[in-house]
């Protein structure tokens, strides 16, 4: 099960250039994947059906107990059926409703089978929290297929909308799942539904898992986000209708009721907000006009109806219930890509302008139809042996209770609902055929919005999955005893019922029949007088809504935010550093009182130490004193460089060499930006608040210095440094335990470092740079020779060394300097590799060797300006930081190739003749990838802060000079 659920992700991942290669027909290719998916999960079938349940369990997470099981019983297998089927049947679907210039489809195919591969990891999950991940990936993944067209306002806030509802209710359910996991003390669900768990909490646990399945599902008060969702394209409309995300909710709602359906407030909430929502989605169906929100607001409540039913709780619902599921989602399925085929073919989805479909398009209708009137419940279709079967299993709960306690009042008025939520789904169907294929007289057809609509008949492939979809509704209605035989094993968790649970095209003559015939009489009723219908839901209209509510909330917590940003971020950088250390100060600073006692203070080791710790302090005081921009700049290094000094006397050479690169490195860049400054901090007079600032930076430093000091007196236990030595050689396989520690120990913290140190990096991009990064990088060769200028050629074989430096005014050129630079820089270049391959015994390693090389390319830089920045790098920086990236993530898998684990490292010595064995382990690869994002980083700071200042300069002097000429 998890080599399936890998396989559809791995195709998502494909699907962007299978698409983009072999454009909308790869769909097709595509459709392979679910459909290969769907005959695997149907050959497991005979093993599900003797009550077998297949079950899969990989150690992922140990620390919060969180596996990768999977497992699939009846439930489950339906659901993966029902995913994967109609999965692949839309995917074949898009081969033909895409064309070649539409555009962001290949994304969309990724999306679109990574969807498919969440929804199905979902149903096969048997970890709470493993359920809780793949809930929330198909909460992305939809928000970015109702999002697929950004240029349209309305995609973008219904995805916001769909994903702000939803994972509102996700984060309840998260909360749900750790408090009935905490009482079950079992992450898995099937052992927490052979042992339910009880007690308050849990019972308040299992309401947040409802609030979850409620907003997934879009019953009230979250329903209004699924007919806003109608904003996608046609084919993520019928799958998310049909087979995930809103049957997620239903899905939960199945897999819970055995075990907890008898838990305090289970019926009254998912029968009120069931019942509701059946009838407020009908009626609101009945006042559409467009085709596709006509279904939506008929799967709102179709949905309403089906967590009712299974919400009841007894063995009957329970097989009532996933019939109606696997019924709904045949026939709505249908009834979506109909819809989609008559907007591509005729335009539009506006019934009052589509006529005559029915003679052009025979099979489409046809199918339509039978979809339609199995959703209205007409024999001898799917729809109508499962609501049957409904109506059957709720007059047991009206007559005798069934074990719900629910027998009498409350139980005919639970049955009263569902029969007229069923009369105005037969209405709404009829409405739905009536308004796509009927033969009628279009009025005002001199307007162009209210003129028949053109049509061009559909190709066969396109009307292929509707018609699939609608016979397989026919068949399965004549299919009512393996249906029944089948579906009936997830409800055994029920006590058994008044009658025995059956689907079947007749229960004879009786109350369930009558019932039947009052709902689609009642259904063609209210059709027949749709007019009149509809001039009372005119005159009963109002502004008030959930959904205005919403929005209304929006716009009062943006509203909200502007005022607070506006009392609390006043612009004033120093205000806001000022309340930052004020907290600091005040709130932990104050705890340091009761901690001071135990300090014992040694001031220094040697001598040395005084020295130098008095040159940073006196660096430090003038650096505050100073006014000039570049003085202080070159004080703060001092500090650095003295820091240094300290890592040196205290024996970290490593540390000592990192510091000192880190800190020319940073000098550099402060000067390249000064450039831009004034050379005074300020102009104006020393104001009197400058004595507060001193006075709060004078606590600052004597809160930090405590901090330190107390910590470091704290220690009562052997500190773990003195174990690293021999730890560091045996399970490292390195003498330096820093970079030991680094790329191996804490690789983990490395590689977050990492990926801030790349999203530091996009940052600095998208201030700086206007267009792509690479755009600017031109070569002494690419610059234009003025007119009547002619280049002498060389001699062959013969290349200038520091060509940029020719481009440079000759009075900003130093020939001392560029010899010294044609000296150190390959110099450089062969240090930093040095360290790069020694640093996992020596001081170096991956950072400092990227240092190093940051440092030659900044003295090309300084010799021969931006042209021969460009002759020494000529490589666009970002593509370098997301190749070290990339190379630290290989590395980190690799020896899962081989067995092993994430970041673990293999010792290989390699004998080299004449030279002796050379010492090698796996995590320097992780060390090139530190290299290659620090020489990245470097470039991206060199090129923002140097190149295009040069430009800018040079700019603003031309522009000046032609100013005053």
């Amino acid at each position: 099960m998890l080599l399936l659920i890998v396989a559809v992700l791995a195709t998502a991942i494909a699907s962007p250039w299978l698409v983009l290669r072999a454009g909308s027909r790869g769909f097709l290719a595509l459709a392979v994947v679910p459909l290969a998916g769907t005959i695997w999960v149907a050959a497991q079938g005979p093993t599900v059906l003797d009550g077998g349940t297949l079950t899969e369990v990989h150690p992922w997470v140990d620390g919060i107990g969180m596996d990768l099981a999977l497992s699939m019983g009846t439930l489950q297998w339906v659901m993966s059926l029902i995913v994967l089927g109609i999965g692949a049947l839309v995917l074949a679907y898009c081969a033909w409703y895409f064309g070649r210039s539409d555009a962001g489809v290949p994304r969309f195919a990724g999306v679109l089978v990574a969807f498919i591969g969440s929804m199905l990891g979902l149903v096969l999950a048997d970890d709470l929290l493993l359920l809780y991940v793949f809930w929330e990936l198909t909460t992305v993944f939809s928000f970015l297929l109702i999002g697929h067209d950004p240029g349209r306002r309305a995609s973008r806030r219904s995805a916001i909308q769909a994903l702000i509802v939803t994972t509102f209710g996700g984060l309840a359910m998260l909360v749900g799942a750790i408090v009935v996991a905490h009482g079950a003390g079992t992450y898995r669900i099937s052992e927490i539904l052979a042992d339910p768990p009880v007690g308050t909490a849990v019972t308040v646990g299992v309401h947040l898992l409802l609030v979850g399945a409620i907003s997934k599902s879009a019953l009230l008060p979250f329903h209004f986000w699924l007919p806003s969702a109608m904003a996608a394209p046609t084919p993520v409309s019928a799958y998310l209708h049909a087979a995930s995300m809103v049957k997620a909710g239903v899905y939960l709602v199945a897999l819970l009721a055995p075990a907890f359906a008898g838990v305090a407030g289970w019926r009254t909430v998912l029968l009120t907000l069931g019942l509701a929502t059946m009838l407020l989605g009908g009626v609101r169906a009945l006042r559409q006009n467009d085709l596709k929100l006509l279904l939506a607001y008929g799967t709102v409540s179709q949905l309403g109806f089906l967590v009712l039913v299974l919400g009841v709780g007894t063995r009957s619902t329970m097989v009532a219930g996933l019939g109606v599921l696997v019924a709904h989602a045949l026939f709505k399925a249908t009834l979506f890509l109909t819809v989609g085929i008559i907007d591509h073919s005729a335009g539009t989805r506006d019934l009052r302008r589509i006529t005559g479909l029915a003679r052009r398009m025979p099979a489409l209708a046809v199918a339509a139809t039978l979809a339609a009137a199995s959703m209205a419940g007409l024999p001898p279709l799917l729809g109508y042996v499962t609501k049957e079967s409904v109506l059957v299993a709720l007059l047991d709960v009206a007559q005798e209770g069934d074990g719900t306690g629910m027998a009498g009042l409350s139980g005919w008025v639970l049955l009263a609902g569902v029969v007229v939520g069923s009369a105005l789904t037969a209405a709404y169907s009829a409405r739905f055929v009536w308004g796509a294929f009927g033969n009628r007289e279009i009025h005002g057809a001199g307007s162009e919005h209210d003129a028949p609509a053109e049509v061009h008949p559909p190709a066969p492939g396109f009307v292929a999955a509707p018609v699939v979809l609608a016979a397989l509704t026919v068949a399965l209605g004549f299919a009512g005893g393996p249906l029944t035989t089948l579906l009936e094993q997830p409800a055994e968790g029920f006590p058994a019922g008044v009658h025995h649970p059956e689907l079947t095209l007749w229960h004879g003559v009786g109350t369930p029949l009558l019932l039947t015939v009052l709902a689609l009489a009642g259904g063609a009723l209210l059709f027949l007088a749709r007019e009149p219908v509809a001039r009372v839901q005119t005159r009963l209209a109002h502004d008030w809504s959930l959904e205005r509510a919403y929005r209304g909330g929006m716009r009062l917590l943006d509203r909200s935010a502007v005022e607070v940003t506006g009392v609390v971020q006043r612009g004033s950088a120093s205000a806001y550093l000022a309340i930052i250390l004020l907290v600091v100060v005040l709130l932990p600073g104050s705890t340091l009182l009761r901690g001071l006692d135990d300090v014992r203070v040694r001031a220094w080791d040697t001598p040395a130490q005084a020295v130098v710790g008095v040159v940073i302090a006196a660096a430090a005081v003038l650096t505050v004193r100073s006014r000039r921009r570049i003085r202080a700049v070159l004080l703060v290094g001092v500090t650095g460089y003295g820091t240094a000094v300290l890592f040196v006397l205290h024996g970290a050479p490593d540390l000592a060499l990192t510091q000192a690169l880190v800190e020319t490195l940073t000098v550099v860049v402060f000067v390249l930006a000064l450039r831009r400054l004034p050379q005074f901090f300020t102009d104006r007079p020393l104001s009197a608040r400058r004595h507060l600032r001193a006075v709060l930076g004078a606590a600052v430093g004597a809160v930090t210095g405590g901090f330190l000091l107390v910590a470091g007196a704290a220690r009562t236990a052997e500190p773990v440094s003195t174990a690293l030595p021999k730890q560091a050689l045996e399970f490292g396989g390195g003498g330096n335990i820093v970079n030991v520690i680094l790329v191996d120990t804490r690789a983990w913290d490395t590689l977050g470092e990492l990926s801030v140190l790349v999203a530091a990096a996009t940052g600095v991009a998208s201030l700086i740079y206007v267009s792509a990064r690479g755009a600017d990088i031109r070569r002494v060769h690419d610059i234009p020779y003025p007119a009547g200028v002619t280049k002498v050629p060389t001699g062959p074989g013969r290349r200038a060394w520091l060509p940029g430096s020719r481009t440079m005014a000759p009075e900003k050129r130093s020939i001392i300097f560029e010899v010294v630079v044609r000296l150190v820089f390959h110099t450089l270049i062969v240090i930093s590799i040095y360290f790069l391959l020694a640093g996992h015994n020596d001081p170096g390693g991956g950072f400092a060797a990227g240092m190093t090389t940051g440092l030659a390319l900044v003295v090309r830089y300084l010799a021969g300006g931006r042209y021969e920045l460009d002759e020494a790098a000529p490589v666009d920086a970002g593509r370098l930081i997301g190749a070290g990236l990339s190379v630290a993530a290989l590395s980190a898998l690799l020896p899962m190739a081989f067995g092993g684990v994430v970041l673990q490292s293999a010792i290989i010595d390699v004998p080299i003749p004449l030279l002796g064995e050379l010492h090698l382990v796996t995590s320097v690869l992780f060390d090139v990838g530190v290299y290659l994002v620090v020489v990245g980083l470097v470039l991206d700071l060199l090129r923002a802060l140097g190149s295009h200042i040069d430009r800018d300069i040079k700019r603003t002097r031309r522009e000046t000079e032609a100013a005053a000429a």
